[in-house]
């Protein structure tokens, strides 16, 4: 049995929605547990943060970088980043803003650096991009055509109920998936 931490931030519930994608595409993948964690429950969950086989952090991009609460949770980890706890775990990310690009690739690599500050293995997204030819669509997988990790984008005058895009979750289910099928292949 592997484990798969979802740590998330959202402040409008679309990240929220996101990170419920990540976690159902994550138990597509036989014997594994999913645990959901908002940073504002951090305090009564390090134990899950410990335990994981794998963390998927994600959060809003606000302003060209992750939001302020995950920043908060990435530097309550620095007793943990001194005794490397969490040393060659799986870690990926995901991240949502309103505008197509909103400069979403520095919110992963913020995700990305603090994981290998952890000494955490960086998972990619593993899908080509779509959307980038006549013949293609938004609708597309990995329409924002990320490598890095999944990215969805939210038009900032509709709620969660609406957006991000039916593709934009099935590209971060298809995260947590990938995250999860690698998780078992290292516990082995």
């Amino acid at each position: 049995m592997a484990t798969i931490a979802i740590v998330y931030h959202s402040t409008y519930g679309h990240t929220a929605g996101l990170a419920q994608s990540v976690a159902a595409g994550a138990a597509r993948v036989g014997g594994v547990r999913v645990e959901l964690v908002p940073v504002a429950e951090i305090e009564n969950r390090w134990e899950v943060l410990h335990g994981a086989d794998a963390m998927i952090f994600g959060c809003p991009t606000y302003m060209g970088s992750g939001s302020a609460d995950f920043k908060k949770f990435m530097e309550a980890t620095a007793h943990f980043w001194l005794e490397q706890r969490w040393k060659d775990k799986l870690a990926a990310g995901f991240t949502n803003s309103a505008s197509q690009s909103g400069d979403k690739l520095n919110t992963l690599v913020q995700l990305a650096i603090f994981a290998a500050q952890h000494g955490m293995l960086w998972v990619s997204l593993g899908l080509l991009p779509g959307n980038n030819a006549s013949t293609a669509s938004i609708a597309d997988l990995n329409r924002l055509g990320s490598f890095m990790g999944a990215m969805a984008q939210s038009n900032n005058d509709q709620g969660p109920e609406a957006v991000p895009p039916a593709n934009d979750h099935e590209t971060a289910a298809l995260l947590g998936q990938r995250v999860a099928e690698l998780a078992l292949r290292f516990k082995r």
